[in-house]
């Protein structure tokens, strides 16, 4: 129904920068929210940032001043700039999506990416 592909982790040394971007393909209408989650090793999944389709922002503490989410409505993609990268940053980082799809009729469904690496060390 939504596929979200997720690009742009890689290993970086501290103080550094990576982009992530997701693109969401498939059956759908309209996409509501969409945001990264990441999951380090031994720890639960936690929301980073999200961006509603009118451009509303929310980031967790940790991120605050150091990450930016945006978002290209036409596309249907969602970026995360992270700058001043820290090694807890470290975690695979998860795209995920409120869309509606058509599936024979109008559903709204949340939907995940496979996850895209980032390794923050020196």
């Amino acid at each position: 129904q939504v596929q979200l592909v997720e690009s742009g982790g890689g290993l970086v040394q501290p103080g550094g920068s990576l982009r992530l971007s997701c693109a969401a393909s498939g059956s759908i209408l309209s996409i509501n929210a969409m945001g990264w989650y990441r999951q380090a090793p031994g720890k639960q999944r936690e929301l980073v940032a999200s961006i509603t389709s009118g451009g509303n922002t929310n980031y967790a503490d940790s991120v605050k001043g150091r990450f930016t989410i945006s978002r290209d409505n036409a596309k249907n993609t969602v970026y995360l700039q992270m700058n001043s990268l820290k090694p807890e940053d470290t975690a695979v980082y998860y795209c995920n999506t409120e869309a509606f799809v058509w599936v024979g009729q109008r559903r709204l469904g949340n939907y995940w990416g496979q996850g895209t690496q980032v390794t923050v060390s020196s």
